[in-house]
């Protein structure tokens, strides 16, 4: 079991505070919403704002390791807060901005659209993904937060220790963005886009891996996933250079990574697609027949948390637990999973 002084999937010692900050993107004409997630001081009177948030709480001093949270297409910035708390209760900065295709009107798709004229948006939206994380980090690091609110919570950032968390097309974005971004340290992928043979109806993303440099990535993987099928994800993880590693949560969907796993596997279960999707909904198996979604939020938790201490603040106590029995962790814990080992 795991040692009593390094528990990933305990939650951490901090209350968690949370603000929501108006980012305007001058340069491309957006403005995106934006959630920040932080380690808060004890017993701040901090008005509620969710399960373990505290609104307008002030932050613990000192500077927080930043790591950047991007949701899957069409999402929210909020569609994985079960990790983003988790991860600011053991001191990290944590945020997520709602990316271009949900603020931009022309990234919107319109009746009547022409296929030409869907390929060339959605190519857009394909376009824009990086360069919002890259905006998100400017804007936080490079003082354009001051008079947006985020200068109140007086939250201190590392810009030296930075990592990348995306789910799904976010995934694909958090893989992407090393590329051309540089400050970035690690990468955690939750059941990311991007291989080679996409299934009809899902986004064609391509990846070059093309970094320059060694980013430890952690790839998750739902092994009964319907859009993302494991070998996709496999594919990926042969690609990546580098160090690496790749754990797969048994009886999992591709809704395992969201908040409410079972009311949002079933809502999409109950969707009518157009075109080339319109197979989806049939394929997937009911959510009683998959694990649950807070064995998910185990899975996920626990492993993003250990992979960010070791790969961006570089704990020998969090690489010594991923070297070790990490399944028979996640077995002692109710969870089944595997790991992918080439």
């Amino acid at each position: 079991m795991t040692a009593p002084e390094y528990d990933p999937f305990a939650r951490g010692r901090f209350p968690v505070g949370v603000r929501t900050i108006s980012a305007p993107d001058r340069a491309r004409g957006r403005v995106f919403g934006c959630e920040i997630w932080y380690p808060a001081r004890s017993g701040d009177a901090g008005q509620a704002a969710g399960p373990g948030e505290r609104r307008e709480a002030a932050a613990q001093p000192g500077e927080h390791p930043l790591i950047v949270f991007s949701h899957y297409a069409g999402g929210s910035r909020r569609s994985a807060t079960f990790l983003c708390t988790h991860l600011a209760s053991h001191g990290y900065a944590v945020a997520a901005l709602d990316h271009s295709e949900v603020v931009a009107p022309e990234l919107a798709g319109r009746d009547g659209e022409t296929e030409s004229a869907r390929a060339a948006r959605i190519d857009a939206v394909i376009a824009s993904r990086v360069p919002d994380v890259r905006f998100l980090l400017d804007h936080l690091l490079d003082g354009g937060a001051a008079g947006t609110g985020l200068d109140e919570t007086k939250v201190g950032l590392d810009e030296t220790q930075i990592g990348l968390v995306g789910h799904s097309f976010g995934g694909w974005t958090a893989l992407a963005a090393p590329e051309t971004e540089p400050r970035v340290r690690a990468v955690v992928a939750l059941a990311p886009g991007g291989s080679s043979r996409p299934r009809p109806g899902v986004l064609p993303l391509a990846l070059t891996f093309a970094w320059g440099r060694d980013v430890p990535v952690l790839y998750l993987a739902a092994a009964d996933d319907t859009p993302i099928p494991l070998d996709g994800v496999r594919e990926l993880y042969r690609r990546t250079p580098g160090r690496k590693r790749m754990f797969i949560l048994l009886r999992a969907d591709h809704q395992h990574f969201v908040d409410d796993v079972e009311g949002e596997h079933e809502a999409v279960r109950a969707m009518s697609f157009p075109g080339d999707a319109a197979w989806m909904p049939a394929a997937m198996r009911p959510a009683a027949e998959l694990c649950t979604g807070e064995q998910a939020h185990v899975f996920v938790r626990g492993l993003t948390l250990s992979h960010l201490d070791a790969a961006v603040r570089r704990l020998d106590a969090a690489a010594r637990f991923l070297a070790g029995d990490v399944v028979g962790e996640l077995t002692a814990r109710g969870v089944e999973a595997t790991t992918h080992r080439p």
